[in-house]
């Protein structure tokens, strides 16, 4: 059974200022959501689907109907605020979405095979998703998952900072901890960590970090539902308050009813976080495209 790539959309990007999941970056027009289908294609991945806002479905579809056409199957879910489970209602004023792992359990119904879920905006690179895709086709545990790490100093931005989920792992490969770091920067040529009470703290550059690329088993739709009702019980009133998979994945292996395996691939990593990141983004593709990595029409249109 072929994998299917997960792509969450439904995040508008306020740092960016827009609809960044379709800017365009590569020559002919394509945006880096163009670059993680190509590569997963050629890895070997059967469907993609798109976690998007209503609103914005339109332009999706206009953009990826024809495009994908006869090269792989796709479907759109959608991730809006009021989809929540039964006894619960949307709480008055709330306009964030509920976080990342909503947004996986709403393509519960649609995805009944192991499949790897990425953010839109992020380039992560083809050998990234041809060990996923190896990783999901072999492995054969409902209960192991998987994740593509990157070192922390290859994935700032120099325009603002970043968040990260900086992952503890053991001498089997196999992921320990991850402790979400919401504020990330460089400051006189260090990389540090600010928390809420303004104290720092000065990292190496070197910790492994989730860029959000994982490798799942359908097993994970109920867990996640299991989870986000305990979740709106106890952050529903936070305005702010998002379900991150990080932190799912972490709790599930805290009790021990997961196990992930940290893949290594020779991959570079980018994102659009600011709109002031394009310009190196477009560098780095055509740097790509010039080393024969892709073809300089993606699609061939």
């Amino acid at each position: 059974m072929k994998p299917t790539l997960l792509i969450l959309a439904a995040g508008m990007g306020s740092r960016f200022g827009g609809l960044k999941q379709v800017e365009p970056i590569g020559p002919s027009g394509e945006a880096i959501i163009d670059y993680s289908i190509y590569d997963a294609i050629r890895a070997g991945f059967g469907k993609v689907v798109f976690v998007i806002r209503e609103s914005f479905a339109d332009a999706f579809k206009e953009k990826f109907d024809s495009l994908l056409k006869g090269k792989i199957e796709v479907e759109y879910v959608y991730q809006e605020l009021d989809m929540l489970p039964d006894g619960f209602t949307l709480p008055e004023g709330r306009e964030k979405p509920w976080g990342t792992a909503h947004a996986i359990l709403v393509a519960k119904d649609v995805i009944n095979e192991p499949f790897c879920a990425i953010n839109a905006d992020d380039f992560y690179g083809k050998a990234a998703y041809d060990v996923m895709a190896k990783f999901l086709t072999s492995s054969e545990n409902t209960e192991e998952y998987s994740m593509v790490g990157y070192h922390l100093n290859k994935t700032m931005s120099e325009f603002g900072s970043v968040s990260r989920g900086i992952c503890e792992v053991d001498k089997n490969s196999n992921l320990n901890k991850i402790v979400e770091t919401l504020k990330i920067l460089t400051k006189n040529d260090k990389i540090i960590s600010i928390e809420e009470d303004g104290s720092e703290t000065i990292l190496t550059g070197e910790e492994n970090v989730s860029m959000n690329i994982w490798g799942f088993k359908p097993s994970l739709f109920e867990t996640i539902g299991n989870k986000f009702v305990d979740f709106l019980n106890a952050e529903m009133d936070k305005p702010k308050s998002e379900m991150l998979i990080p932190s799912v994945v972490f709790e599930m292996i805290d009790e021990q009813k997961a196990t992930v395996k940290v893949l290594e691939a020779d991959s570079p990593w980018f994102g659009v976080t600011y709109k002031e990141d394009k310009p190196f983004v477009v560098e780095k593709i055509n740097r790509l495209i010039e080393n024969g990595e892709y073809p300089e029409n993606l699609w061939n249109k």
